[in-house]
Order: structure tokens, then C-alpha cells, then sequence
């Protein structure tokens, strides 16, 4: 149907490699539960709180902005 917006849906191919390998093992990437569109990260099991795994590639966000 030509009124039928195509949306483009983010998959694992789409991640670079630096960080799937930087997933810590109890953390993996499915689609989002906010944007449908897009990969959100999901915990197979309860992260204690304080937990750091990384390493952190990319621009630090304040609070506010995510």
C-alpha cells in the first residue's frame, strides 16, 4: 500500500560488535518496551544496585536528557 510509511526496526546486526562483546552475561539487547523500533537492554536476572560493568563507549548524558 503506497500510504504505508516504512519504519525502519533496529536488529543485533545493526549493534557494533564492541558492544555486544562488552554485554555483561546476565544483560541482552531485545526490542524495546518503549520503542517498538528500536533494541532496549534487558536483565535476565536482578542487577545488584552499584553494579559497574562496561566499558562505557560514547557521549555521558545527564539525567535530564535520557
Amino acid at each position: 500500500n503506497p500510504t504505508e510509511s516504512t519504519v525502519a526496526v533496529e536488529t543485533l546486526d545493526d549493534v557494533p560488535e564492541h558492544v555486544l562483546r562488552g554485554l555483561p552475561e546476565d544483560v541482552r539487547l531485545f526490542p524495546s518496551a518503549v520503542d517498538k523500533t528500536r533494541l532496549g537492554v534487558w536483565a535476565t536476572k536482578s542487577i545488584l544496585k552499584g553494579k559497574k560493568f562496561g566499558p562505557f563507549v560514547g557521549d555521558k548524558k545527564k539525567r535530564s536528557q535520557v
